[in-house]
C-alpha cells in the first residue's frame, strides 16, 4: 500500500477538527482531514431527533463563518448542525476525506504514520480531534445483567416516544440527563432521576470569564496526566430552557445513586426499592483514543499529559476535543492553539534540516 506524505493530518471533522483545519489553512498548511462519518456534522449527526436547536445550550460559531441561530430554533440539531458544518467545509475549502476509519497512529522515520481503511498518510504533525461520542460510558452496578427491562445509553436515545408509558430511571447529572428528563414528564408512566452526587445549580449568567475559568480547571487536570473531567462537571447546571421544562414537568426530584439493579427495578442499601422497566444511562462519554495506543502516551494516572493541546510525550501530536476542548466552550480556541503549535513545529523542523 502506498503511503501519502503530507505536512498535517487532522483526524475528525467535528467542531474541534474543523476549527483546527481552518487555522491550519490560514497558516498555509493545507491539512488532510480524515473523518469517519458519511457526511458533515461530527457527533451531531447522531443526536436524538427530539433535540431541537432551541434546546441546545451553547452552539458556538465555527471560525470565519457565522451561523444565524434564529432561523433554525425548531429544527432537529441532528439536521441543522450538519447542514451548517457542510456549508462551512465548502466555504472554507477544507480537504476532507470521508468516510475513513483510522486504525492506528505510529511513529516512523521522523513522521507519524496514520493507518486507515483508505490508505496511509505519513505526516510531520497530526491533530487528533476524534472526540468522545463513539465511546459511551456505562458504569457497572451489581445485578445489571439480570435486569428484565431495557437499558440504553443516551447515545442511543431517540426521543420519548420509544419509552412512553414505561417506568424510567434516568442516571446522570449532566445536560444529557436534563434533555431526557425534560421530555418524559407526562409521557412516561413514572420517572426517577438518580445521580452519584447532588447536582450543583448555577443561577448566574455564566459569562466569558467564568467559562474560561472552568476550562482552565479541566486543563490543569490533563496537564497532570489525569483522565479529563467534563467541563459541565466543573461548571454545574444552569437554568437552561431544557432544565426549566424539566422543572415545570416535575421530573427533577433527585435521589442518590442506587446500590444495585434487580430484575424488576433498582434498590438502595437502606432497603428502598423502585420498580422500573427502562434505565437510561446519561452517564457521559470517554475520549475515543484507541488508535493512538501504539504511541504509548498514557501516564500511570490513566490520562495523557497535555499542555494546551500539545501531547507532552509526542511533540508531533496535538489533542483537540480532549479535556477542556471536548466542549463547545473550548473547541475553537483549541483549534487555533493546535494550529499555532503545528506551524511552530514545522518551522523548527525545516530550519534544522
Amino acid at each position: 500500500m502506498n503511503v501519502n506524505e503530507t505536512d498535517v493530518v487532522v483526524i475528525g471533522a467535528g467542531q474541534a477538527g474543523l476549527s483546527s483545519a481552518y487555522f491550519l489553512n490560514r497558516f498555509g498548511l493545507d491539512p488532510v482531514v480524515l473523518d469517519a462519518a458519511e457526511g458533515p456534522g461530527g457527533a451531531w449527526r447522531h443526536r436524538s431527533p427530539s433535540l431541537t436547536m432551541d434546546k441546545v445550550h451553547g452552539i458556538f460559531d465555527l471560525p470565519g463563518v457565522h451561523r444565524e441561530p434564529s432561523a433554525d430554533g425548531l429544527a432537529p440539531a441532528a439536521l441543522a448542525v450538519p447542514e451548517y458544518y457542510g456549508t462551512y467545509e465548502r466555504e472554507v475549502g477544507l480537504r476532507i476525506v470521508r468516510p475513513v476509519q483510522v486504525r492506528a497512529v505510529t511513529r516512523g522515520d521522523g513522521r507519524l504514520v496514520v493507518a486507515s481503511d483508505a490508505g496511509e498518510w505519513a505526516a510531520r504533525a497530526v491533530v487528533n480531534a476524534t472526540g468522545t461520542w463513539t465511546r459511551p460510558y456505562w458504569p457497572y452496578y451489581p445485578g445489571s445483567s439480570g435486569f428484565l427491562g431495557r437499558q440504553l445509553h443516551y447515545a442511543a436515545y431517540r426521543g420519548p416516544a420509544e419509552i412512553a408509558g414505561r417506568r424510567v430511571v434516568v442516571v446522570g447529572g449532566g445536560a444529557s440527563a436534563m434533555h431526557v428528563l425534560s421530555e418524559l414528564g407526562g409521557v412516561a408512566a413514572g420517572t426517577l432521576w438518580v445521580t452519584r452526587r447532588p447536582p450543583v445549580w448555577r443561577d448566574d449568567d455564566f459569562g466569558e470569564e467564568a467559562r474560561r475559568d472552568a476550562v482552565a480547571m479541566v486543563e490543569e487536570r490533563v496537564r497532570q496526566g489525569l483522565p479529563p473531567q467534563s467541563v459541565v462537571s466543573v461548571t454545574g447546571l444552569g437554568y437552561t430552557p431544557v432544565v426549566l421544562e424539566a422543572l415545570e414537568k416535575g421530573t427533577l426530584h433527585r435521589l442518590p445513586m442506587f446500590a444495585r439493579i434487580e430484575p424488576g427495578g433498582v434498590a438502595w442499601g437502606d432497603g428502598r426499592f423502585e420498580a422500573a422497566d427502562t434505565i437510561v444511562w446519561a452517564t457521559g462519554f470517554r475520549s475515543a483514543l484507541d488508535h493512538l495506543a501504539p504511541l504509548r502516551l498514557r501516564t500511570p494516572g490513566g490520562g495523557i499529559q497535555v499542555d494546551g493541546t500539545q501531547a507532552m510525550a509526542e511533540p508531533r501530536l496535538q489533542l483537540v476535543g480532549y479535556g477542556p476542548s471536548a466542549s463547545t466552550v473550548g473547541a475553537n480556541r483549541a483549534g487555533r492553539t493546535a494550529a499555532v503549535n503545528v506551524r511552530r513545529l514545522l518551522a523548527a523542523t525545516r530550519a534544522a534540516a
